[in-house]
């Protein structure tokens, strides 16, 4: 393990560790109001985070070991067993909030579509990869969206939009990492370009016509633009309003962690979801904004760890991590600003959750093995030209 920690990318290794560890504590402040009234127990949501965090870190020391050519072996495998376990949770899945996505285990509850963004990393690098020799065509370039779009659909059914929406985004964020040559690239883009205009065309037309297959909280959620003309306890503005006070409270420097008002049941996911709001209440914008620097100096270290890597799986591998931390991110401020719906989507290292932190743990902990991996190259051609 020594050998191993050495040739780790130690800026990365130590930032998520230091994430992870503030995130239990603001999950603690953020979560012990709640935990007091449903289940008597102020340590609980803290006490369960703990035991996951625990877990992830064996997580890593096993997987760490693990070189990328085993999941280059077994990326197809990889990928039936996601999909298999999309369709098992909607046959037999939990409902929480709506939503059939979770399977009930003992200790915490396992959401597949969290897994499955780490499949489709490791599916798209390996495949691009394996047919970089043979990308002459658009239908070798495309094939692997037949198997997101079947992720797409079991997902959008649950229904978790905002797992799928992520899923999307990151995908092409992937397709679009990958060198591929000039006329395939063209003709890529075409059909990319004709399939959104068509699929938004669709959606236009359905939601005019009043015959859109979305449920009637997912529409409201549509009013995010103003959501305060929705401010009650069952409206859609609820949420974000009592986000803007509680940024608002917090001003520069905040009102002192553990004093937030916010999260005193006015946020009903404050230790999910609008953690954010109740970290900038309690610790201030300033520390807002270094949050957002933290999330910006770890993506751009696993950038520089793909740039580095010296075969087109790591380094799809790297940006598709990449890809995954930065749409996460995005889409949750974004819901919690007011700047787009809200979708439920974890905060990276901040919101409580088993099946984010686990997911989490396993994508930076490929970025990790990338990292060792170039080490090794390195060290061996050093070798070769004494």
């Amino acid at each position: 393990m020594t050998n191993i920690f050495k040739k780790i990318d130690k800026p990365l290794f130590f930032i998520t560790i230091f994430m992870f560890l503030f995130g239990l504590i603001m999950i603690f402040s953020a979560s012990y109001v709640k935990a007091i009234n449903s289940l008597g127990n102020a340590y609980y949501y803290l006490i369960r985070q703990g035991v996951i965090l625990f877990i992830c870190f064996i997580v890593f020391l096993i997987l760490i070991k693990f070189p990328i050519k085993v999941y280059k072996k077994f990326y197809k495998t990889i990928m039936f067993i996601a999909i298999a376990l999309l369709i098992l949770v909607y046959f037999f899945g939990n409902i929480s909030n709506g939503a059939r996505s979770w399977f009930a285990l003992p200790y915490f509850n396992l959401q597949p579509s969290e897994l499955v963004k780490i499949a489709i990393i490791i599916f798209m690098a390996v495949y691009y990869d394996n047919k970089k020799e043979n990308m002459k065509g658009y239908k070798v370039a495309l094939f692997p969206f037949v198997f997101i779009a079947i992720i797409f659909g079991l997902i959008v059914i649950q229904p978790d939009l905002g797992s799928a929406l992520i899923i999307l985004f990151m995908t092409m964020i992937i397709f679009f990492s990958v060198p591929l040559v000039p006329e395939v690239k063209k003709s890529v883009s075409k059909i990319i370009l004709i399939t959104i205009t068509l699929l938004s065309v669709a959606v236009v037309i359905l939601v005019l016509s009043g015959k859109t297959t979305l449920y009637e909280y997912q529409i409201q959620r549509l009013n995010f633009l103003n959501p305060c003309s929705r401010y009650t306890e069952t409206g859609t503005g609820y949420q974000i309003c009592n986000s803007y006070i509680a940024i608002n409270n917090g001003g520069l420097f905040g009102v002192g962690i553990g004093n937030s008002t916010q999260k005193y049941l006015y946020l009903p996911e404050a230790y999910t979801d609008f953690i954010f709001p109740v970290i900038v209440e309690e610790l201030g914008l300033i520390t807002g904004i270094i949050i957002l620097l933290i999330y910006a100096y770890i993506i751009f270290r696993i950038l520089s760890i793909a740039k580095r890597s010296y075969n087109l799986t790591n380094g799809l591998i790297c940006y598709g991590v990449a890809a995954y931390m930065f749409v996460h991110i995005f889409i949750n401020l974004g819901g919690v600003l007011g700047l787009l719906p809200l979708t439920g989507v974890p905060l990276p290292f901040l919101s409580y959750g088993g099946s984010y932190a686990l997911s989490l743990t396993v994508a930076l902990t490929l970025v990790q093995r990338v990292n060792i991996e170039t080490y090794s190259q390195n060290q061996r051609e050093k070798l070769k030209k004494i």
